[in-house]
């Protein structure tokens, strides 16, 4: 977790950007101080918006799903970045998290042709331990998926693996953590680096509605296929992700049909950033499966995308489907925090 009077870049930036790269990161930022939060505090902070009108590259998009429009994102507080999901509570209100041990809530902004903007209203808290204090250490805070239930937000967080419920939503700062939920499998299977990157809870009308899927972003079983968990309800049990072209999972989305949408993250630093959207049908998500689905978009680093880990989706009286998507910037120099919005048409 970035504390005051240490340097603003996580342990991850410098196992993904390599040696030399690292290297430049810390000395840069190595002397910024970020924000002093007191336990039980939000902490308001200015974000800045520059609008991305065109995706440019070559990007793969299926029938009915279209580029909106985005903004990359800053600001002066050295705190801000490392976002790992996001979860709408209306159609402009969202609540996420860092990282490095943050909440994050605010409201997006929009322009006369209703694109995203920018945002409003951003405040900061830190992610409390049960105590109500703040870790010091960022192995027991690396949160990496969230999802909303009413005024409890379950966290999955990875390194020290776990899932635990936050609450009361309505005062962030001071919501405390519950003990970790049991899984159908030892968590000390999981890859360190690799654990529970998607929280979804499942909609009404589907065959295990109200359960909370958990999928982890590169922890492999003996078949090579994914680790994921359905928990709670009468089908709950663990089940499995088929991987594709060396792609990882980073979050999850339900559709108002009930097909599971699935971010995923592809980064080398031969072939640069990647990132894809896959459609899982809701039928066949049940215990002991191994599930698989269609691509319905794939980029590459010629495209206005970076190391992208947060989804969620707002339905629209139409029947459409927008989908927000953001970037975890590591709080590297090299990388950016984007919101890039697109649409999905209703299917025939």
């Amino acid at each position: 977790m970035a504390q005051a009077g240490r340097a603003c870049v996580p342990e991850r930036s410098a196992r993904m950007l390599g040696g030399v790269c690292a290297l430049s990161v810390l000395v840069a930022l190595a002397s910024c101080t970020p924000a002093i939060i007191p336990p039980g505090e939000m902490l308001p902070i200015t974000v800045e918006g520059d609008v991305i009108t065109e995706l440019g590259g070559n990007p793969t998009l299926s029938p009915g799903l279209t580029f909106v429009g985005g903004v990359e994102l800053s600001s002066s507080e050295p705190l801000f970045g490392a976002f790992s999901s996001i979860r709408f509570r209306d159609a402009q209100s969202f609540l996420g998290v860092f990282d490095t041990g943050y909440w994050i809530e605010g409201r997006l902004q929009r322009n006369a042709e209703g694109r995203i903007s920018g945002l409003e209203a951003v405040r900061l808290a830190p992610l409390l331990d049960a105590s109500g204090g703040e870790s010091a250490s960022k192995f027991l805070v690396d949160a990496e998926s969230l999802a909303l239930d009413g005024d409890r937000a379950f966290v999955g967080f990875e390194q020290r693996h776990r899932v635990v419920t936050y609450a009361p939503l309505a005062d962030l700062g001071k919501a405390l953590p519950s003990a970790p939920l049991a899984f159908p499998f030892d968590l000390d299977i999981l890859h360190s680096n690799g654990g529970f990157e998607s929280l979804v809870i499942a909609p009404k009308g589907s065959p295990i509605e109200g359960a909370l899927v958990a999928i982890t972003e590169k922890s492999f079983d003996e078949n090579g296929n994914i680790y994921a968990a359905i928990l709670g309800g009468p089908r709950a049990g663990q089940f499995r992700v088929r991987p594709r072209d060396d792609f990882e999972i980073t979050d999850a989305a339900y559709l108002p049909d009930g097909d599971l949408l699935l971010l995923e993250r592809r980064f080398s630093i031969a072939t640069g950033v990647g990132m894809r959207l896959r459609r899982i049908e809701a039928a066949s998500i049940l215990p002991d499966a191994v599930v698989d689905g269609e691509i319905l978009f794939e980029a590459n680093y010629r495209s206005q995308i970076d190391n992208m880990e947060g989804l969620d989706v707002l339905p629209e009286p139409d029947g459409s489907v927008r989908l927000i998507v953001v970037s975890d910037d590591n709080h590297s120099i090299l990388q950016r925090t984007l919101m890039l919005e697109f649409r999905l048409a209703p299917q025939d």
